[in-house]
C-alpha cells in the first residue's frame, strides 16, 4: 500500500474537490490518500496562515507512515514557507515522492537542493475540477501506483527539471536554488503577456550556466496586450536560449493545461522503485 499525504502549502481547495480525488482513487486500490484538514482552511489569499501550513507539510513530511506528499494546488504561497520547511525535515522526510507543479515549484526545488526525496513535477487535487482534468489527476495517481505511462515523453539518460516560468524566476539568487547544471530545464507558463514572458526568459537565461538544455511546455492563456509583441512563446524561448548559448530542445507536454505530464527531477523513477 502506498500512503500518500495531500497538504497545501500555497492556497486551498474546496472539500468537493477532495472527495472527487478520493472517489477516483478507488480506481487504484493500492493507493490510500488522505486529504489534511489544513487544505480546506483559508487566512485572505492562502490556505490558512504561514505556521498552519508549515505544520501541516512537516506533519506529512515527517511521518514515517506516509510514502509520498502530493500538494493540493499552486497559486502563491509556497515560497513563504519552503526554506524553513526544508529546515525542519527529519530524516523519515526523505523516503518520500513530492508531487505538484507551479507555485509548488519553490518546495519542491528546495528539497531536491537539499537531496530530500524525490520531488517531481505533476498533476494536483486541483486540476480535476477543469475540463479535461480528471485525465491529469489520474495520471498522477497512476504514477503513484507505479504506473510510468505518465512520464513526460521526452525523457531521456539526462536529469532532468520543470519550473513554471515565473516561479523559476524568482527562485534564481535564492537559497532554495538547486544547481542545474548538466540539467534539462524544462519551463512552462500560464497567464502572463508575451511581452512579460520574453522579460522573464531575458532574467532566467542568464541564471542557468551549464545546463544541458531547455524545453519549452505548454503557454496558456495569454492575456491580449494593447498591440501584437510580434514574436510567439517558443520564439521567444529560441531567441534568448540563442543569445545565451543554451541550447533549445524543442517542445514538452507540461503546463497548465491536460497535456500536462510528469517529470521527475533529476532522473525518472516511480514511487513503486523509490
Amino acid at each position: 500500500m502506498t500512503r500518500i499525504a495531500i497538504c497545501a502549502p500555497a492556497t486551498p481547495i474546496t472539500r468537493e474537490i477532495a472527495d472527487a480525488v478520493t472517489t477516483m482513487a478507488t480506481e487504484f486500490p493500492a493507493l490510500a490518500l488522505t486529504f489534511h484538514e489544513q487544505c480546506f482552511a483559508q487566512d485572505g489569499h492562502f490556505a490558512g496562515s504561514d505556521g498552519l501550513r508549515l505544520a501541516a507539510f512537516l506533519e506529512c513530511a515527517n511521518d514515517p507512515a506516509v510514502d509520498a506528499v502530493w500538494f493540493a494546488r499552486g497559486g502563491y504561497g509556497s515560497n513563504r514557507i519552503a526554506q524553513t520547511a526544508i529546515d525542519r525535515l527529519s530524516p523519515a522526510a526523505r523516503s518520500k515522492a513530492y508531487v505538484g507543479f507551479s507555485d509548488c515549484g519553490f518546495l519542491l526545488a528546495g528539497l531536491y537542493k537539499a537531496g530530500i526525496g524525490w520531488p517531481a513535477h505533476g498533476p494536483m487535487p486541483v486540476n480535476i475540477r477543469a475540463a479535461d482534468g480528471p485525465h491529469c489527476v489520474r495520471r498522477t495517481l497512476a504514477w503513484f501506483a507505479g504506473d510510468d505511462h505518465g512520464l513526460e515523453p521526452g525523457l531521456d539518460a539526462r536529469p532532468t527539471v520543470a519550473f513554471n516560468l515565473m516561479t523559476l524566476a524568482a527562485l534564481t539568487g535564492t537559497p532554495l536554488m538547486p544547481d542545474l547544471r548538466g540539467h534539462v530545464v524544462i519551463v512552462e507558463e500560464v497567464a502572463e503577456h508575451l511581452y512579460a514572458i520574453d522579460r522573464l526568459f531575458f532574467h532566467v537565461v542568464a541564471q542557468l550556466p551549464g545546463i544541458a538544455g531547455l524545453r519549452l511546455g505548454s503557454v496558456t492563456a495569454v492575456p491580449e496586450n494593447d498591440r501584437p509583441f510580434g514574436s510567439e512563446a517558443e520564439d521567444i524561448a529560441r531567441y534568448w536560449c540563442a543569445a545565451s548559448g543554451i541550447p533549445y530542445l524543442g517542445r514538452a507536454q507540461v503546463g497548465h493545461d491536460s497535456a500536462n505530464r510528469i517529470v521527475p527531477f533529476g532522473l525518472a523513477r516511480s514511487v513503486a522503485r523509490a
